[in-house]
This record gives structure tokens, sequence and C-alpha cells, in this order.
């Protein structure tokens, strides 16, 4: 038998090898110019664009990605945004985006109909919304703005799969967000002192204190608290102290906010503590104030066998609430300083004594002890 064989020409092979490798080097590099454009640089150039670079490499990036299943199922691939590129946006086209999801009945909407599509007189009624002309001004602007979708004319309202997730995230980002209300009505109540302290710029501190002794009464005609101390500190606080049972400290469902936070930033809503009225008030002037108007505030819980203590500022939670300790007792103490910048005059020993021995004519059964 006999075998020809061709002798291999290894120089061309290699040839050929080079001229491919450099084409696809070619093809990669044109792949990055297209991502990120180069272009010759004057010194100043480079050194305008070092310091952006450094600002947003200061500010960094933020990765995100997500999959909704559902109806309207929708996935985000893995994607990266400079955080310095996201705070440049229109701020103009962001605020007409919140200002559209801002409104409580298109909120309303949207949060309805992602819940399961629904026909006009569905949402119409499910909202209570009492006529269709509400709900045409509404989803005339959400189908406009492609936040909503109908099926066909007269047919169901739904979300559009692909906006479903980035709602869905607004809401997510907006319920870690959601005590900010509280602290913005805090702040609210610190401008509007006149109208909880009446007109006047001498405003009385003593109405705070009487807002929270008015709280340890309630818990007494319940039955629960039989002593009460009130203390005068050396530092401009005074300190509220009784035996009831010790607001609860379970925090609520799907919620990690506490009701002893509630009670005490909650203005107009959660909010069962009793109000005072200040001569020349218009509103009263119940716990959330009492924080509000503070410097600072403390209070310690004595409930479960446990003491638990949160710190405030100007009403603004300092800390969570804590576990400091154990004990056997229950109750409440509450310490606070009045903001000086509010307040000009501190607590009379006086006005204390002789208001002390009126509530103790009124309350026979409460032990009111006052310490200085």
């Amino acid at each position: 038998m006999i075998c020809l064989t061709t002798a291999r020409d290894y120089g061309s092979e290699l040839d050929l090898l080079t001229k491919d490798m450099n084409e696809l080097k070619q093809l990669v590099s044109q792949l990055i110019s297209a991502r990120s454009p180069q272009k010759l640089l004057k010194t100043d150039d480079l050194n305008e664009q070092s310091a952006n670079a450094a600002v947003e490499n200061e500010l960094g990036a933020i990765f995100y990605s997500g999959q909704y299943h559902g109806g309207n199922g929708f996935r985000w691939a893995p994607r990266q945004q400079d955080v310095a590129q996201l705070l440049d946006l229109n701020s103009d086209k962001v605020a007409k985006i919140l200002a559209a999801l801002g409104n409580k009945q298109r909120l309303d909407i949207l949060t309805a109909v992602m819940r399961q599509p629904l026909t006009g007189s569905e949402i119409v009624e499910q909202l209570n919304m009492g006529t269709t002309g509400q709900l045409y001004h509404h989803t005339k602007a959400l189908l406009g703005a492609d936040l909503l979708m109908q099926e066909e004319r007269g047919g169901k309202y739904s979300l559009p799969p692909h906006r479903s997730l980035p709602f869905l995230l607004l809401l997510a980002a907006s319920s870690d967000l959601l005590d900010t209300t509280d602290y913005m009505e805090l702040t609210e109540v610190r401008n509007d002192a006149e109208s909880y302290l009446g007109a006047g710029r001498d405003y009385d501190p003593h109405h705070l204190l009487w807002s929270v002794v008015e709280n340890t009464l309630l818990e007494h005609q319940a039955g629960y608290s039989t002593e009460v101390t009130i203390i005068v500190q050396d530092d401009k606080s005074i300190t509220v102290a009784d035996n009831g049972r010790g607001i609860p400290t379970q925090a609520f469902p799907h919620s990690t906010k506490t009701p002893v936070q509630a009670v005490l930033t909650g203005i107009g809503h959660f909010n069962a503590s009793a109000s005072i009225l200040a001569p020349g008030g218009l509103k009263g002037i119940d716990m959330p104030v009492v924080n509000a108007l503070s410097e600072k505030l403390s209070v310690e819980v004595r409930r479960d066998g446990k003491v638990f203590r949160q710190d405030f500022k100007h009403g603004i939670p300092q800390s969570e609430l804590m576990i400091i300790g154990v004990t056997k007792e229950t109750g409440t103490t509450l310490t606070f300083t009045p903001d000086q910048h509010v307040f000009g005059a501190r607590f009379d020993k006086t006005i204390l004594t002789n208001q002390i021995a009126e509530l103790r004519k009124n309350y026979p059964n409460l032990k009111i002890e006052l310490l200085d």
C-alpha cells in the first residue's frame, strides 16, 4: 500500500491565524468604543474628566435587577447606573413622574388594577369615586403616560407589563420612606408652634407637661395606674413616670414601627394620646407635639419583664426601641427638655405645686408626687 502525504504550509497557516486574531481585536475594540466613546482630550479636558471621575467614584454606582412573577410578569436583566448620572436626571421630568403617581386617586387606581384587571365601573365602585367623571379624568392621564392600558374601549384596565416591576419597586422604596412623612409633619409643628401654644413669644412649657400627665390620668381612669411621679431636673428637663401598663412595644404587622414610636411621632393618625388645648391655641397639644417641641425626649417602657428605651431629637428617632434591662414592674417614664428656642421660661415649682394640688383633689386614688 502506498500512502501519499501533502506537506503543510505552517507559515501560511500562521499568517491566516494572525489575520483572524487582528480582526477579532478590531471587533472587540469597536464594541468597547461603541459603549464608551473616546476622543482626544486636551490637558484641561483631562483634568476636568479626572475630577468628574473622582466625584462619580466617590458617589459610586447602583446595581439592580429584578423579576416580577404575575399576570403582568416582567424581568429586568442585571444593570448598573452611576449614582452621579441618576442625580443628574432631568428634574422636571422626574417631578412629573412622581406627581403623576403622587395623586392619591391615581395611585389607588394603579394599585387596584395591579391586584386584578378591572372595568371602569368596578374601579368607581371599589374606590368609592361616586361618578365616572373623576375616573375618566385620571385614567386619561394615566393612559397617556403609558402607566395604564385598556383591553378595548369599555374593557378592563390593567398595568402595562413593562411598567409592573418599576411600579412595585417604587412602592417598595416608598415603604422604606414612609416614616419621613411623620418627620415632615413634626417639622411643621415646630414651624407653626403658635397654632399649638397660642399667640405671643413667651410660650409656656407647662402645657407640654400637662399633656404628658393627661395620658397618665387616662391610664389611671382605665384602672391601671395608681402612682405618678414628676421630677424637675437640673438640666431644664422634666420627667413623668407612672406604674401603668406601659406603651405596647410589639411592632405592627408588616411594619418595623412600634406603637411606642407611632404614639410619639404620628401627627393626626394612630394617636391614642390625650391632648391639651393651650389658651389661644388652635390645635391640641398631644404626645407627638410634645416630642416635636422638645430638644430631646427619652421614653422608657417597663413591660413584659423588660425595660425598653428610645431617644428622640425634635421628634426624630435617634435610636431604635432598645432593650436595656429586665424588671418585674410595668409603666412608662418619659423625660423631655422643651426647646429653648421656643420656650423662654423654665418650669416653675409654684405652678407645678398648685396644679398638682388640684389634680390630687380630682383624683384622690392616684398618688402624685413632685420631686425637685
